[in-house]
Order: structure tokens, then C-alpha cells, then sequence
């Protein structure tokens, strides 16, 4: 039985994605290799490539002046990349939570990493407001969902200096202005693809911007811009992956028509917890997240975590546990979990509580 998928990371995939690429691992549309054994210089492979950029581009509405990279490393490698390239003397970092706070570490490593707003006197509970973003920095950076504790920036930030964004756990979830953005970025295996394969949205011209220093080759943008992703060997079969994916968001109608999805399998969890006498959300309802849903149990019912958690087991529900730092429950609710599996998820939590309130 197909499982009710609430992971955090790597995210649920669609059923075409899973099956496509099973059949293209056996054998890539008949031509006697897997999708895992082709060449990447091959002219299977790159149609595929290129077709996975322009779907991509489609997709995100991404304008005139702007480039797609498909790479390895994660986004925390971009962590560093970011500064390595553009931080001269100072940036501006929002910290709303652990991969901003790693995103801050890695900056201090090339400059001055100024924090203009944070969350964390309430433990990254919502998203900071009503600060100011220094004239003179090379960059801004924000994380636009907090994957771990279930905070999102709702908008896109108009913004005065270059605006760069990790979207990895939001990215198609939600319509977005990219021409506001120099830089958006992230690891795909939340909603996206598999692990394994980092997404870059690049304005042109960013690169004009680039410090006067010495950066490896591999860490240079404009190594990975000249060579069309392809300076070394890129993520073959987690890019394959992405373009089924976005084949499968498109024929959907979209990201627009994901967003419509998406909020309402959050509002029906969030209304559930709210009319919960058991269960109670963690974070600021402005700023709660549609794609990593935070909870626990009210003070009371504490001990019981534990058993709800192996509860949900028993009606299919995986991956609810919540993080270590924050505990309680998080349900992922990424663009291809459906709407079924999320009333499947509700209706424990309310047979749980009938028996244990």
C-alpha cells in the first residue's frame, strides 16, 4: 500500500515522476541504456536537459535576463558560493531559523554578515518585521520557508540592494515575482525532484557584480553560466527526475493551480488543530507555513507524542515526527502530497483525541 508521505525531505513524488523514471532507469525510451548510464554530453541527455530548463522557465514565469543552473552540492553549498562571489565588505541576512543561521555562518567566512532581523528570541516563531535593509550591502538574503520550524514569507520583498533568496522547501508551491529576485536557489528533493540536484535562478547581470578576489573555479557562477551546467558532470538522473516533475505541475495548470491545492490541504490541517483540544500549532498564524505544518500536544497530553506518532503509523501516515529542536509533529504537505492523505492524517489526530482527551 502506497504510504501517506509527510517527510520533511526528500519530498513525496508525483505518481508520473516515480513511474516515468522507473521505466527511463531500465531503459531510456528504448534506446538500450538506463537514464543512469547515458552520456551527459549525449543527445538524449541533453534534450532532456535543455527541455528541463525550459519547462522550468515556463514554469516559474522566469523573465528575459535571467539564467537556469542545474547543479550538485545542495543548497548549502550555495551558502558559501553567495558570498564567495558577491559579499564585498557586507551583506544583509534575515534569520528566521537553521538554514539562515548556516546561510550567516558561511557568509562570515568572506565579510561582515549583518542581521537586520530575527526570530530567534522566540525560538523562530514567526518572521521578523519592520526592519531596515543597510544601503550599502552587496546583498540581501532571506530563506523563504522555514522547513524545520514552519514559518514562510508569504510575499516577495521589494527590495533596494541585489535580493537573494533560498527557496528550497517552497519553490512551485506558490506564484512568484521572480524579476524581484538577483538570485533564487535551492536543493530540488522537497518539491522538485529527488536529492541530489541543486536549482539556481541567476539574473545576468549579477555577474557584473562579483568581488575582486580569487575564487576556485568550481565555486564561480560564470564557470557554471559558460558551460551550461555541464563544466563537470551534472546530476543525471535527479535532473530527469525535475523534468518530469515539471511536466507534471504543468499539465496541473501550474504553479497557481498548485497554490490552490496547497492551501487548502493547510487550511484543512491548521482548521483541525485549531478546533483541537489536544493539539495546538507553534508558530505566528500570519506566518505559518503551507508546505511544513508544525505542531504539538498541549502541556497536558505530552506523554502521548509518542504514541500518536505510532498511531499515524497504523493509518499509513509517515515522516509526522517533528525535529529534534522543536519535537511534536511536522507535516510536510509539499505540492504532491494530495489532499486525501492530509484528511487522512486529520481524521488520527481526531481519533486519537476522542480516545485520549
Amino acid at each position: 500500500m502506497r504510504k501517506h508521505i509527510f517527510n520533511a525531505g526528500p519530498c513525496v513524488l508525483s505518481d508520473s515522476a516515480r513511474e516515468n523514471t522507473a521505466k527511463a532507469i531500465l531503459d531510456l525510451d528504448g534506446i538500450g541504456q538506463s537514464i543512469m548510464e547515458v552520456s551527459h554530453r549525449g543527445k538524449e541527455f541533453v534534450a532532456i536537459f535543455d527541455e528541463t530548463v525550459a519547462l522550468f522557465k515556463e514554469v516559474m514565469n522566469v523573465p528575459e535576463g535571467y539564467s537556469v543552473l542545474f547543479l550538485g552540492g545542495g543548497a548549502s553549498t550555495q551558502f558559501a558560493m553567495i558570498p564567495f562571489n558577491f559579499l564585498d565588505k557586507k551583506a544583509a541576512y534575515l534569520n528566521t531559523g537553521t538554514w539562515s543561521n548556516k546561510a550567516i555562518k558561511e557568509a562570515k567566512l568572506f565579510g561582515e554578515a549583518v542581521v537586520v532581523g530575527s526570530s530567534e528570541d522566540k525560538n523562530f516563531s514567526y518572521i521578523p518585521k519592520g526592519y531596515e535593509v543597510p544601503e550599502d550591502a552587496s546583498y540581501f538574503h532571506i530563506t523563504t520557508n522555514n522547513t524545520i520550524k514552519g514559518t514562510e514569507i508569504h510575499v516577495d520583498y521589494d527590495c533596494d540592494v541585489p535580493l537573494f533568496a533560498d527557496m528550497s522547501s517552497d519553490i512551485l508551491s506558490r506564484p512568484v515575482d521572480v524579476a524581484k529576485y538577483d538570485m533564487i536557489y535551492g536543493g530540488a528533493q522537497k518539491n522538485l525532484g529527488p536529492a541530489g540536484v541543486t536549482f539556481i535562478i541567476i539574473k545576468d547581470a549579477l555577474l557584473e557584480k562579483v568581488v575582486d578576489r580569487t575564487i576556485p573555479t568550481m565555486l564561480k557562477y560564470q564557470t557554471h553560466l559558460d558551460n551550461g551546467s555541464m563544466f563537470n558532470t551534472p546530476p543525471v538522473t535527479p535532473i530527469f527526475v525535475v523534468r518530469e516533475t515539471l511536466k507534471w505541475v504543468k499539465s496541473l495548470g501550474g504553479v497557481a493551480e498548485m497554490y490552490k491545492l496547497n492551501k487548502a490541504k493547510a487550511d484543512l490541517l491548521y482548521n483541525a488543530m485549531d478546533e483541537s483540544s489536544m493539539f495546538v500549532g507553534t508558530v505566528a498564524k500570519e506566518d505559518r507555513s503551507l508546505m511544513n505544518i508544525c505542531f504539538v500536544m498541549k502541556e497536558q497530553y505530552k506523554e502521548l507524542e509518542a504514541e500518536f506518532v505510532k498511531f499515524a503509523g497504523t493509518k499509513g501516515c509517515v515522516g509526522i515526527k517533528g525535529h529534534r529542536s522543536v519535537g511534536g509533529f511536522r507535516a510536510s504537505t509539499y505540492n504532491a502530497l494530495s489532499i486525501e492523505s492530509v484528511q487522512v492524517l486529520v481524521d488520527a489526530m481526531k481519533e486519537f483525541e476522542a480516545k485520549n482527551a
